[in-house]
This record gives structure tokens, sequence and C-alpha cells, in this order.
């Protein structure tokens, strides 16, 4: 299966005075979601489902890639910050399917790929990665990773 693990969009901080899991997208993370959503549909990206936390920046960046891509969004409270190789195998086990793409937050996604791969990397706000992922044993490997401004100009 390819797993695409997609971090949310730039959020409002550091002026945001409410609870950190109420932070919406900024209007220039709505917007470099667009783009994002746009070249992620000009690769021809088609996962079987997207998976989201719940909290408003990750779920306002699957709503609108999902958009982009003629899909639905499920929100999972696993995927909210904290989410880990633990979680992961049990949400792989639950959602059979060839290909999902996971919302979410970091540190969590860049322990992911660390735990699957091998491979240490940082996912950036609004980057996406692509993990070739064996289900038995679920181990992987790193087919690739966008950070935002670059995915934009390549499939701009």
């Amino acid at each position: 299966m390819t797993l695409y693990l997609l971090r949310h969009g730039k959020a409002d901080w550091p002026d945001w005075n409410g609870p950190d899991d109420e932070r919406p997208l900024t209007e220039e993370g709505i917007r470099e979601m667009r783009l994002v959503a746009a070249a992620l549909k000009r690769m021809k990206l088609a996962p079987d489902f997207i998976l989201s936390s719940p909290l408003p920046r990750a779920l306002r960046t699957a709503e609108i890639v999902a958009e982009a891509l003629g899909l639905t969004v499920e929100q999972r409270s696993e995927l909210e910050p904290g989410f880990d190789r633990r979680q992961f195998d049990a949400l792989l086990a639950s959602r059979p399917g060839p290909d999902v793409m996971l919302v979410g937050h970091e540190p969590d996604f860049s322990d992911l790929v660390w735990s699957l791969t091998g491979g240490r990397v940082k996912v950036s706000k609004a980057a996406i990665a692509a993990v070739e992922v064996a289900r038995v044993p679920p181990a992987g490997q790193l087919l690739w990773l966008f950070p935002a401004k670059m995915l934009i100009r390549l499939y701009r």
C-alpha cells in the first residue's frame, strides 16, 4: 500500500489566544493548501480514502485536499497530536485498502516515517510524504517527500 502523510497547513500562531486544539488555518495557510491540493490533483494522486485529525487546522487541510481529489474525509481521534506507531498499526489493521492519506501533525508524522523506514525526515507544514508500506510486518520505504513550496513549483 502507499501511505500519504500530509501535515496540516499554516495555522494561527503565536497570536492565537484560544486552546491549541482549536487553532484554525490562517488565510495564507488556506491559500497554500489550495495550491498544494491542485498540485496533488495534477500528480493524479488517488488515495482510496482520507483520514484526518479532528483538530480544525488538520480537518480543514483534509477538506481542501478531499475536494480537489473528489474524496471524502473521515475524522479519526487517533490522529490528534500524539499519534504513534502503535496507533498507526491499529488504524492500518482496521482500514483495508491499498492507498490511504493521513492528515495530521508533527512530530508525529516524522516519527512515523522514521519508525517505518529507519530514515529521519521533517514533515514541514503543508508537506506530504509517500511511504510504501508492507502490511506484514508493517515496514516501509520512503518514496518521496515534497515540502509545499517545491510541490507547488513542480506542478504549477
